[in-house]
């Protein structure tokens, strides 16, 4: 049996921009997706606390150190700048890894965006 289970969690960022005319995705800082241990064109869940919307899409890397946490494409219309969210991806797994796996949950300043 296969199980969905958390791998990673950047709990509460601030939306910095929202880009109507990208073609799609969430650009994140660099060092956040280092730290959360997402990968470039990964599948994330995106949370908007502010509003209650969940979206999937795929993480890009934005400039690092920039604090940057921008919705592109249609999700620009559901996430506002400064609203907080929680990005979470998830691994396929099997039950034995589900019983040892610790998933990676940081949680970044929110004034800047940056791992603590």
């Amino acid at each position: 049996m296969l199980l969905h289970i958390l791998k990673s969690k950047i709990h509460r960022v601030r939306v910095t921009e929202a880009n109507l005319n990208y073609v799609g995705s969430i650009t994140l800082d660099e060092n956040l997706m280092d730290a959360a241990n997402i990968l470039t064109n990964e599948k994330v869940q995106v949370l908007n606390l502010n509003n209650g919307e969940r979206i999937e899409t795929y993480a890009i890397p934005g400039e690092r150190g920039s604090g940057v946490v921008c919705l592109n494409g249609a999700a620009a219309r559901l996430f506002q700048v400064d609203d907080i969210v929680l990005i979470i991806s998830y691994a396929i797994v099997t039950e034995d890894e589900a019983r040892s796996y610790v998933p990676k949950v940081i949680f970044p300043d929110l004034e800047t965006n940056q791992p603590k």
